[in-house]
């Protein structure tokens, strides 16, 4: 699947995937290799993350049921426990410098396709 920044008419991932059930989304992106440019994963619902397990940091966008984005970690470090974020329904786990370079921003809208 294809996630879009529409407010900035950017592409953060062109090729993700979507982790819906309670196992996948508990297990996300632990003991995997680094997602590859273009790459993502969507875990919905979703408003927390955690790092345990992980190898590599990630760039992390939460965003509400209407895919505006509330809140954002850049490059979140493994072994590390994120926040609870209010008003998030999913967290899109992206490569450790697609935020940067999509120029997201909170308040912007994302989509999912």
């Amino acid at each position: 699947m294809r996630i879009a920044n529409t407010t900035r008419s950017t592409t953060l991932a062109e090729n993700a995937r979507r982790a819906g059930g309670f196992l996948a989304r508990g297990r996300g992106l632990m003991f995997t290799s680094p997602l590859p440019t273009g790459g993502g994963l969507v875990l919905d619902p979703c408003n927390s993350i955690h790092m345990f397990f992980m190898r590599y940091p990630l760039d992390i966008i939460f965003a509400s049921s209407d895919g505006r984005v509330v809140f954002m970690y850049r490059g979140i470090k493994p072994w590390r426990m994120g926040r609870v974020v209010r008003g998030a329904k999913m967290a899109i786990e992206l490569p450790k410098g697609a935020i940067d370079r999509s120029g997201n921003q909170v308040g912007d809208k994302v989509e999912i396709a």
